[in-house]
């Protein structure tokens, strides 16, 4: 016997909210650091874009915190958020110091790694 499912229409959560907000962070801090090569306005975008990039960081660990304790979910993304806490500490660390030679790899694997868990479903709530 079939049975007929019906899709729920696509909601978005505030954790996924959170990860695209970091995920457009880090994108502007890549277009900003190209601009940085041509303008004397660069330095001053990237960063402001660094703070915002950073706070939207900090709004994925909360995200995570409240997806996963009031809301019944995994654990999991707190991992993933704190992660990303730390690799963003490590770039403001490394643009402050300018070292260029780590930051720019660095925020590329961030981009990448941000991509991803942005592509991720979000997990069913535990039983």
């Amino acid at each position: 016997m079939a049975t007929l499912t019906t899709e729920k229409p696509r909601t978005f959560t505030f954790l996924q909210v959170a990860v695209g907000l970091q995920t457009l962070g880090i994108f502007f801090q890549a277009v900003t650091a190209g601009v940085l090569l041509s303008s004397a306005h660069g330095e001053l975008l990237h960063g402001i874009g660094a703070r915002v990039m950073y706070g939207a960081t900090m709004l994925y660990v909360l995200a995570a915190v409240l997806a996963w304790r009031p809301g019944g979910g995994s654990p999991r993304p707190i991992l993933y958020s704190s992660g990303f806490l730390v690799l963003a500490s490590v770039q403001v660390v490394l643009g402050i110091a300018r070292v260029p030679s780590v930051h720019v790899p660095l925020g590329v694997l961030m981009f990448a790694l941000s991509l991803l868990a942005l592509s991720r479903r979000p997990s069913a709530h535990r039983s």
